[in-house]
């Protein structure tokens, strides 16, 4: 049995949660641990700005002897939690009026001028409006999901524009909603605006001021050990083994950052903080990083009546899509108990977070899996954790 690490000291009932109730959803958790259906989890529960609950358990790596305690700081690959990061990122510049919504995309990335749009039953057909910049901030660009391309990410950002460029686009711009290369494109933008890539950006205006100290997508030697391994089960699909990614992070910058995510790496902490900014309204802890109304309009839904977000064969019913993040607008329909309004985004490795207004709640957990928060028959870890967050609230108000 691992040995669970606790960042905070639980006193009898805070912010509406009981000393119980952490218990048992920590408890939870860790029962997916020992149970061997997971390495590791690290989870992290706030609410009006106070870390109620920060909680690690597992070792980092099942393979190695010895085993390595998880812990609070430990950090893991959060691969797509990127996105609404760099969603920040670009508000700032949409701030600075360096772009605006409507703003054809071609105006910054003139390649994709007059693209066409891909047909079943035929050649190709003009677009019927230029894809906008509120389109490529919320996958509704017209560009296909990561599968319909070979790996954008071998070269260079100008490589990924190249091959964009050089192919039709899979549907009408605004008309569908698609999980593709939308927040690399992002980051290429961003890198023309500021004359700095998103790293360094990120680094200056978002990682160092707020404190964000062991995010982004290089690992100094120095803090390699704690890297999280990722996990898989073996061909028995009965026990869990580690992944060796070495080679992968160094002390350079890789020559493709990835602005969707990638290999981009973060702590629990680090993300909450960002979080929290958020939910703040785009201040934390005295210095303002975005208007109030800014943040705003980053999680009010802005695609079209009847697109539908959708990752591969399912559509996730009651849910909207802004500049950034996916919105709960109908929990019953979208079957989760994270709250109305609430809004979220996840990562391929199982990490997770959501932000809840009207709670004034944020929830992060990380684990690292190559099959995500789902493997060996486990439930979706973001709605394990709701459900006991919501049930400790929705107790302290009978």
């Amino acid at each position: 049995m691992a040995t669970p690490q606790s960042a905070t000291t639980i006193e009898e009932k805070v912010e509406g949660f009981t000393k119980q109730s952490i218990a048992e959803h920590n408890s939870a958790f860790h029962a997916l641990v020992d149970e061997g259906k997971l390495a590791n989890v690290v989870t992290l529960t706030a609410r009006n700005g106070k870390v109620i609950n920060c909680d690690a358990y597992g070792v980092h790596n099942v393979s190695a002897t010895p085993s390595v305690p998880v812990k609070t700081d430990s950090i893991f690959r959060i691969a797509s939690m990127a996105k609404p990061i760099t969603a920040a990122a670009m508000m700032m510049l949409w701030e600075e009026g360096k772009w605006a919504l409507e703003d054809p995309v071609c105006k910054f990335i003139p390649e994709f001028d007059g693209l066409k749009v891909r047909q079943d039953d035929g050649e190709p057909v003009s677009q019927e409006s230029p894809m906008s910049m509120k389109q490529l901030m919320s996958h509704s660009a017209g560009f296909g999901s990561r599968r319909d391309y070979d790996d954008l990410r071998n070269g260079t950002l100008q490589d990924m524009i190249d091959t964009l460029a050089s192919q039709p686009l899979f549907f009408q711009p605004g008309k569908a909603w698609r999980y593709g290369p939308c927040v690399d494109i992002q980051g290429y933008i961003i890198q023309k605006l500021t004359g700095k890539s998103v790293d360094e950006f990120l680094q200056e205006r978002m990682f160092k001021p707020l404190g964000m100290e062991d995010s982004g997508w290089v690992l100094p030697e120095s803090k390699l050990a704690r890297l999280v391994s990722n996990h898989k089960y073996d061909k028995s699909l009965e026990k869990l083994v580690a992944v060796d990614l070495a080679g992968t992070y160094n002390n350079s910058t890789p020559n493709f950052v990835a602005a969707g995510g990638g290999l981009m790496l973060s702590t629990v902490q680090d993300y909450w903080r960002f979080s929290q900014m958020i939910l703040n309204g785009g201040e934390y802890e005295g210095k303002r990083y975005l208007k109030a109304e800014t943040v705003q309009m980053m999680h009010t839904n802005v695609l079209e009546p009847g697109v539908a977000v959708r990752i591969g064969p399912y559509d996730w019913k009651g849910l909207g899509f802004g500049l950034g993040f996916a919105i709960v607008q109908d929990p019953a329909a979208s079957k989760t108990t994270s709250g109305f309004q609430s809004y979220f985004w996840g990562g391929a490795y199982g990490s997770w977070f959501w932000i809840d207004p009207i709670r004034n709640v944020v929830a992060v957990g990380f684990v690292n899996n190559l099959r995500g928060s789902t493997p060996a028959g486990m439930p979706v870890l973001r709605e394990l954790q709701a459900k006991f967050i919501e049930s400790a609230l929705n107790d302290a108000t009978e």
